[in-house]
């Protein structure tokens, strides 16, 4: 108990010995505390930041998933539900009728993104989840998710075709044999 005691009298008045790293960088008018006013000025999230969930969508409108239930499978707490519906133009073969994100649900681990093989579901919105008074508000539906801007995917059916190689105009030195 003595030693306690010395201890906790010790650390209250300051006597113990801080670390060398904090003395070298403390100095006269220096603080090392930093405040911030939250509301007018925020502290910028860090790069790999997982905010709530989005749909990206194709340059046309239409959402980039294809229906393929891999973030479904890959999420650990089960919050991914999706309706799959055809296309009738064979390109693209299957999208969500209903996608839904259960934000309650979600553990945040990013597992849904990894699985995507589109990139059609990303994290990087930077919000938070709202606060909700039920939890059906809670649950995200695909139009609520598919607001962002559209982006390209190299895995993206081409509309147009580029010819493989382009043929070289005729050279009046070439070919002649002379």
């Amino acid at each position: 108990m003595g030693v306690v005691a010395r201890h906790f009298w010790r650390n209250l008045f300051g006597y113990r010995d801080p670390n060398p790293e904090v003395l070298e960088r403390r100095g006269p008018g220096v603080n090392l505390v930093s405040t911030i006013s939250y509301p007018e000025e925020r502290k910028p999230y860090p790069p790999g930041y997982r905010g709530m969930h989005r749909l990206t969508v194709r340059p046309d409108g239409r959402p980039r998933c294809v229906a393929c239930y891999m973030c479904a499978t890959a999420c650990p707490a089960q919050c991914i539900y999706i309706e799959a519906g055809e296309y009738e133009d064979q390109a693209i073969e299957k999208y969500p009728v209903r996608f839904e994100i259960d934000e309650l649900r979600c553990i945040v681990c990013g597992f849904c993104v990894e699985a995507c093989p589109k990139d059609a579901i990303r994290m990087d919105t930077g919000t938070h989840a709202p606060s909700v008074l039920s939890r059906p508000l809670a649950v995200f539906d695909k139009e609520a998710l598919m607001k962002g801007p559209p982006v390209e995917h190299p895995s993206d059916v081409l509309t147009y075709r580029v010819p493989l190689r382009t043929v070289a105009p005729p050279d009046e030195d070439r070919g002649t044999g002379e």
